[in-house]
C-alpha cells in the first residue's frame, strides 16, 4: 500500500496515475450538508481533470443536491449497510448488487470522502470488489489492501471542508478555491420568485428566512423562541418572514405561525432543495439552526443567525465564507454528537433577544 504524509508533496508528479483518470467516482454518503460541502473537491477535481466523467455516489437524502452541483456528470444514488443504522435488512444479495453496478460502469478511480469519525475501509472493500484500481481515503486505521492510497488522518478538529481538501491534494491535485460553491437552477430561482409572488412579494422586497428545524433533535433550537426573535426582526426592519421546511415539519407549526401572525409567508412544504437555496440566496438575512441551511447560505454568501447546538465542534462545520453568529450556551457534555438530548438542550437555552441583537448586528442597524 502507497502511503503519503498529509498535505505532503508526493514523490511523482509525472506518471502521477490519479492525472490520467477519465472515468472518476466520488463517494460521500452522508446528508444535504455533507454533500454541499464536497463542493470544492468536486469543482477541484474537474479544474484538475476537465475530460473526466465525474460520478457522485451519494445517498437519497444527499442525492438532492446534485442539482446545484455543475461538476457533477452523474449521480448515482445507493443507500448503503455501513451508513443506515440498523434500517436495512440484512441482505448480501443487496450489496452484490452494488458491487455488480460499480463493476458495469469500469470506473478508473474511487475518491472516498468521509467525516472524522468515519472509516473508508468499508466503501473501499466495495471498490476493490468492483475492480476499482485507484481507491483513495482518510484513515485512522492502518494495514489492509482496501485502499490503495491511504492518507492519514486530520486532526479531528479541522473543517470538514478541509479534511476533504486535504485528502485531494495529497494526491498532488491542486485547489485554488477552498470556498463553498452551489450553481441554483434558473427554473428554481422562477419557482421561488412566483412563491413569493403569491404572497405579494416583489423580486425586489426584502424578507427574512426563517428555517427553524431539522431531522435531529438534538440540533432544534425551541421553535417559539424562534418566532418570538423573528417576529421582533419583522416589526424593526418591516420586512416579513419566509418560514420554510418540509412537509412533516407543519404538524409542529401552528404555534409558531400563530406568533409570527401577519408577518409569516408561511412555505413549508412547498420548496424543493433547489428553490430553498433560491429562497436562501435571496433573503436579506436567514435564521436557523445547524443543518443544511447553514451551508446553503454559506454558498450563497447569505448573513446568518445560527443557533449552533453542542453536539459538534464549530471548527468542524461552521460557516467560513458568508458572515455569520454562532449562538449557543457551553456545557460540560459537549460535543456529544447525539440525535436525541438526553438532558433539556441547555447548549441552546438562548433568549430570544439574543438572536435579534445578532441579526440586527448582520444587518448593519
Amino acid at each position: 500500500m502507497v502511503q503519503f504524509p498529509r498535505h505532503s508533496v508526493q514523490q511523482f508528479v509525472r506518471g502521477n496515475p490519479w492525472l490520467t483518470v477519465r472515468n472518476l467516482l466520488v463517494m460521500r454518503l452522508d446528508n444535504i450538508g455533507d454533500v454541499i460541502m464536497t463542493s470544492p473537491v468536486l469543482r477541484s477535481l474537474k479544474e484538475n481533470l476537465p475530460q473526466a466523467r465525474l460520478t457522485l455516489m451519494a445517498s437519497p437524502g444527499g442525492s438532492l443536491v446534485a442539482p446545484l452541483l455543475p461538476w457533477v456528470d452523474e449521480v448515482l444514488t445507493w443507500r448503503v449497510l455501513w451508513q443506515d443504522l440498523g434500517r436495512l435488512e440484512f441482505d448480501p444479495a443487496r450489496e452484490w448488487r452494488l458491487v455488480s453496478e460499480l463493476r458495469e460502469r469500469q470506473f478508473d478511480a474511487a475518491i472516498i470522502l468521509t467525516s472524522f469519525n468515519q472509516s473508508p475501509h468499508p466503501p473501499a472493500l466495495l471498490c476493490s470488489l468492483a475492480g476499482i484500481p485507484l481507491r483513495v481515503g482518510e484513515s485512522k486505521e492502518k494495514g489492509g489492501n482496501a485502499l490503495t492510497t491511504e492518507v492519514s488522518s486530520a486532526p479531528d478538529r479541522i473543517h470538514q471542508v478541509e479534511r476533504n481538501l486535504g485528502l485531494i491534494e495529497a494526491i498532488d491535485f491542486e485547489v485554488c478555491d477552498r470556498s463553498l460553491a452551489i450553481q441554483i437552477p434558473e427554473e428554481a430561482h422562477q419557482t421561488a420568485t412566483s412563491l413569493l409572488s403569491q404572497h405579494r412579494l416583489s423580486t425586489n422586497d426584502p424578507f427574512l428566512l426563517l428555517n427553524p428545524w431539522t431531522s435531529c433533535q438534538s440540533r432544534n433550537y425551541p421553535a417559539d423562541r424562534f418566532a418570538i426573535a423573528a417576529r421582533q426582526l419583522s416589526e424593526i426592519t418591516g420586512w416579513k418572514v419566509v418560514v420554510t421546511g418540509v412537509e412533516k415539519d407543519r404538524s409542529h407549526s401552528g404555534e409558531l405561525l400563530k406568533i409570527l401572525g401577519e408577518s409569516a409567508i408561511d412555505l413549508i412544504g412547498a420548496t424543493d432543495l433547489s428553490t430553498l437555496a433560491a429562497l436562501v440566496q435571496r433573503s436579506k438575512l436567514m435564521l436557523s439552526n445547524n443543518t443544511s441551511t447553514m451551508h446553503i447560505a454559506d454558498a450563497t454568501r447569505t448573513p446568518s443567525v445560527i443557533l449552533f447546538a453542542g453536539t459538534e465542534l464549530e471548527s468542524q462545520w461552521q460557516p467560513r465564507d458568508c458572515r455569520s453568529i454562532l449562538l449557543r450556551q457551553p456545557t460540560p457534555c459537549s460535543p456529544c454528537y447525539a440525535f436525541t438530548c438526553p438532558y433539556h438542550l441547555e447548549c441552546l437555552d438562548i433568549v430570544p433577544d439574543r438572536v435579534v441583537k445578532a441579526g440586527l448586528e448582520l444587518l448593519g442597524l
